[in-house]
């Protein structure tokens, strides 16, 4: 139709029919522009920062809790091991004092001459005990009379000792020896020992308890 440029009057039911159009399209519209609560407008990234920030927090201090524990567990190990127990590691003065006792007991009871085996078979009583001073006493009747017979002396000297292993009272060393022989009359030779001791602190002195040659 054709618009005269005349005003045309609008009848009520014309009238009815617009406002509601209007009214349909305004709801319409808001359904449009309202974004979904499930979805992010176009072009933006999810905003979830705000949530994720104290999980990830929880997480790291439970990591950072598990690694402590697992140092302590592992410190502690190496604490208990048996190595830090050997005192011949950490105590110089006790690892001295041990190495020195033996030694002078060895020299002592690893020499002697055609008169003087009664010094050393009491030197052996004081020093040597358990099986070591068994031994030896089952031993020393032949040294003492192959002493008497062939004019024999025989010098021990200790070369070097290394305590192996050192507790309170216990210790476990090994000593290199030279022996000197001498017999009347003869040249004297020279023999190189190793032996492998076991000694016990008894009343404040180191007593030697087993003696192994190797």
């Amino acid at each position: 139709m054709v618009s005269t440029g005349q005003d045309v009057e609008e009848t009520p039911a014309a009238r009815d029919a617009g406002r509601a159009r209007a009214a349909g399209d305004t709801d319409e519209d808001r359904e449009t522009a309202a974004p979904s609560t499930g979805e992010a407008a176009d072009g933006e990234a999810p905003r979830t920062g705000g949530r994720w920030r104290p999980v990830a927090a929880a997480v790291l201090v439970v990591a950072l809790l598990a690694a402590g524990t697992g140092l302590f567990v592992r410190g502690r190990q190496l604490r208990d091991t048996p190595a830090t127990d050997n005192l011949a590691l950490t105590d110089t003065a006790a690892t001295a004092r041990v190495a020195g006792d033996v030694s002078s007991a060895l020299t002592k009871v690893f020499s002697y001459g055609p008169g003087g085996t009664d010094e050393t078979k009491a030197s052996a009583k004081r020093l040597l005990g358990g099986e070591a001073l068994r031994q030896y006493a089952a031993l020393f009747g032949q040294v003492e009379k192959q002493s008497a017979d062939q004019k024999l002396t025989l010098t021990t000297h200790v070369v070097r000792t290394g305590v192996i292993r050192l507790s309170g009272t216990g210790a476990h060393l090994l000593v290199f020896l030279d022996q000197v022989y001498e017999r009347q009359g003869r040249t004297a030779t020279t023999a190189g020992a190793q032996l492998s001791v076991t000694a016990e602190l008894r009343d404040g002195h180191w007593q030697i308890v087993g003696i192994t040659s190797r």
